[in-house]
């Protein structure tokens, strides 16, 4: 029997990066804003019971003019996320209800991810207790100190983390009550924090398709992996009468 699931979507970003007038997660992203196709993912999962979804607050009244009613057919719950990535998700779970089992965290801007690997991430947390999707770094890696390469980086065995990334709740929930035991502007992800309470995160092997929306250029390479694979989808017989034709 699957697990109650919670997803936190963290759309609360400054998105400093990507310029323009609208953040990242809120640009249209082949017909829909990059956060609304990530909330999809999880809403048409029967085991997901609460969504989350964190905004900044300058955001709040543009969000539920432009898209409330969508999240609400959605049933995802907005709250406004932290400055930093680990104080959205730490308000994220002081949300969460009490049945929940287990918890995905999420990139609002990874809006490409797979449905298979969704599913693929949620059941590898379900049986070891943290999985994340990652796909193996394939670019040549340089350490630069002072504008000129130090070395060349061995890339054997390194891997891009992504998101979806999958918890059990209570390990989770561990690892944030670690959090001011580190050095928090060291952290970047999830992982990192179960990690470092001694608990092992496995992976969920992806490839580079599943896109960060970082910069504005990105939302062309994002538009075109979904169109292709809708198109991929799309073979086979369109109509009733195709097949009658030959």
């Amino acid at each position: 029997m699957a697990n109650n699931v919670a997803a936190i979507i963290c759309a609360a970003g400054s998105s400093e990066r990507f310029g323009g007038k609208r953040k990242k997660p809120f640009v249209d992203v082949d017909g829909r804003a990059a956060f609304i196709r990530s909330v999809e993912l999880f809403a048409n999962r029967s085991d997901v019971k609460q969504i989350l979804v964190a905004i900044p607050a300058d955001e709040a009244e543009m969000v539920e003019v432009k898209w409330g009613a969508k999240l609400a057919f959605y049933n995802a719950k907005v709250y406004v996320g932290g400055s930093e990535r680990f104080e959205t998700v730490a308000k994220g779970l002081e949300l969460l209800k009490d049945d929940i089992e287990i918890v995905a965290v999420h990139d609002a801007v990874r809006c490409c991810v797979k449905k298979e690997w969704v599913e693929q991430v949620i059941n590898a947390a379900e049986k070891n207790g943290a999985a994340i999707l990652a796909c193996a770094v394939v670019a040549t890696l340089k350490k630069v100190e002072d504008g000129s390469i130090a070395e060349t980086v061995d890339r054997s065995g390194l891997y891009e983390a992504q998101t979806p990334q999958v918890f059990k709740r209570a390990m989770l929930e561990k690892a944030y009550g670690n959090l001011d035991k580190l050095d928090k502007g060291l952290i970047s992800d999830d992982a990192q924090l179960v990690e470092a309470i001694g608990e092992k995160v496995f992976i969920v092997e992806t490839d580079s398709s599943n896109v960060k929306i970082t910069q504005r250029s990105d939302v062309a390479i994002a538009e075109a992996i979904i169109k292709a694979r809708a198109k991929a989808e799309r073979k086979g017989p369109i109509g009733p009468y195709i097949e009658a034709q030959w």
